[in-house]
């Protein structure tokens, strides 16, 4: 039994050993591959390219795009700079092993080089200032040149590529449509939503005095609307309107002057102004020829006004109808401010008043394709009421003189201090238009638009990667042009290795001229500096670097 166990154990030993020596050979061809070919070099360069290339993919997926929902340890610049410097590390180790290749290519030359260059190619393959000195001594004359360039320029890899990703802010939309209230019914209600008969609603008499005295002419803020981000937008949405349009009429005023000097001002069959200081007169009138095919379903009135009547050309007279009409509106919401643009308008001049008949508007498509099917009305009991109350609002009078000031209600003192009295029409009929847009008349709804939020996203500038890939294919091109060079001129691949200069400079004889020997650094650089020696092969001796005793 022992001795079976004993001849198996010698049968297995051969075995062993066989398959140790073949595993310890490959691992020996291998290191002789990366150590007497370019392979570790080719290896490297490819490493290079393809980080480079998964940096392009990278930046090509999430150009565009908001930040990616990464583990909060990893960030699109952190994988960049991680790829970035093995690209750049891969690429610098294979151009400055192909530098360091270069001094023996510089040696191999029929002309004897300077013992010294050893040092300076030495030092141009370790870092940039090195690669300065050599791309001075060179000029262009040698393939060393290109690779002292590309180690000059490595130092420029991450400076460019960190300047390739940049973040900036757009808006996008959020998941909550904003409402904007709008209208197609305008009916007369109390706060109990019952009927009033003859008069006009509080929330509509607010609106008309929120109009007037508005110093701003700022009534889009008061329109009803839902924002919850602060940004939103409507594109064009239909309602129910109130519409105004004013002429200046001054050319109509007659003037009663004597001795440069003016004490009666009128409009023939409108207001009259007489005496000294500022005065207003407004009364419901039809003078210009111009409004004369507008229905002035709500209200047409004739202010004249001067701040000095006795000035024969301080006058001005204004005449302006307000009138239903159906709107068409865009409007936006920015950091919570609200702004309205009314695009375009349709009014129905057919449509009278009516004490028993509501007033129906029936515009094209264009104008009601948004806001449902049913027509666009107004109740007769309201527009009576409102054409009343407005009538009623607009005529009076009042003036200023050095005695004091007298006005006969306040819509008429806003209106003599306006400086504008179209834009605060204007104004007031928007206002007004608010007030309408603000009834709930179970018909048209609001309409929607977009709410807008801030989004962060990714923007790749695609100009700074032109700097990084041109720097790895010059130092590829750079890698293989020594590779070509080192097997024409048929000599070993030593690269970096000082190895071999032990071993194949032997024969030069580097002390003293009194044939001292020389120790310092400072002495040896010296005397390299007038020792020229070049790379000889011989049969006796092989490959070797020999000093040259011209």
């Amino acid at each position: 039994m022992a001795g079976n166990r004993e001849d198996n154990s010698s049968e297995r030993a051969p075995l062993l050993k066989s398959a140790s020596s073949q595993g310890a050979s490959l691992i020996q061809h291998t290191g002789s591959l990366l150590s007497n070919w370019w392979l570790w070099e080719l290896l490297e360069a490819c490493i290079s390219i393809i980080a480079l290339v998964v940096i392009v993919v990278i930046l090509f997926v999430y150009d565009g795009s908001s930040l990616p929902d990464w583990p909060s340890v990893f960030t699109i610049n952190s994988v960049i700079s991680f790829l970035s410097t093995i690209s750049k590390l891969s690429i610098m180790a294979a151009a400055s092993a192909a530098l360091s290749q270069c001094k023996w290519l510089w040696y191999r030359q029929a002309e004897p080089r300077q013992l010294q260059d050893l040092q300076m190619f030495d030092d141009a393959s370790r870092g940039p200032w090195g690669a300065i000195q050599l791309l001075l001594s060179l000029r262009a004359r040698h393939l060393a040149f290109v690779g002292a360039l590309v180690v000059l320029l490595t130092n420029f890899f991450d400076p460019f590529l960190q300047q390739v990703v940049v973040y900036h802010s757009r808006s996008v939309p959020s998941g909550t449509a904003p409402e904007m209230a709008r209208s197609r019914i305008y009916a007369a209600r109390s706060d109990e939503g019952l009927p009033l008969p003859s008069l006009v609603d509080l929330s509509m008499k607010a609106s008309i005095y929120n109009g007037v005295f508005d110093i701003k002419d700022n009534a889009d803020a008061g329109i009803s609307h839902t924002c919850s981000t602060g940004d939103c937008s409507w594109q064009d949405f239909s309602t129910l309107a109130i519409c105004s349009r004013c002429v200046d009429i001054t050319k109509y005023v007659e003037k009663e002057c004597s001795n440069g000097k003016c004490h009666l001002l009128y409009i023939p069959n409108g207001p009259t102004l007489s005496g000294l200081g500022g005065q207003i007169n407004s009364s419901v009138t039809n003078v210009s020829s111009e409004l004369q095919g507008i229905e002035p379903s709500v209200l047409r009135f004739t202010s004249l006004l001067s701040k000095k009547v006795a000035d024969p050309d301080d006058a001005l007279a204004v005449e302006c109808s307000l009138y239903y009409c159906i709107g068409k509106y865009a409007a936006s919401v920015t950091d919570g401010i609200i702004e309205q643009n009314l695009l375009a308008s349709w009014r129905n001049d057919s449509a009278r008043l009516d004490t028993k008949s509501d007033l129906i508007l029936n515009p094209p498509a264009s104008f009601s394709n948004k806001s449902g099917t049913e027509p666009f009305r107004i109740t007769h009991l309201a527009a009576v009421a409102l054409n009343s109350f407005m009538s009623k609002t607009f005529t009076g009078s009042g003036g200023i003189n050095s005695s004091g000031s007298a006005f006969s209600s306040d819509v008429m003192h806003a209106l003599y201090d306006t400086s504008n009295l179209t834009k605060r029409i204007e104004n007031l009929a928007t206002s007004m238009t608010n007030s309408i847009r603000g009834q709930d008349d179970n018909v048209s709804g609001p309409a929607y638009g977009v709410a807008w939020t801030s989004e962060t996203y990714v923007h790749v500038r695609w100009g700074w990667l032109a700097f990084p890939a041109t720097l790895i294919l010059l130092a590829t091109c750079f890698l293989l042009g020594v590779i070509l060079e080192t097997s024409y001129r048929d000599i070993l691949v030593w690269k970096t290795s000082n190895i071999a200069l032990l071993f194949h400079g032997r024969s030069l004889r580097l002390s003293s001229q009194s044939g001292k020997p020389v120790s310092k650094l400072s002495e040896m650089t010296s005397r390299a500096t007038n020792i020229k020696a070049k790379l000889v092969e011989s049969d006796a001796d092989g490959w070797k670097l020999d000093q040259d005793d011209q």
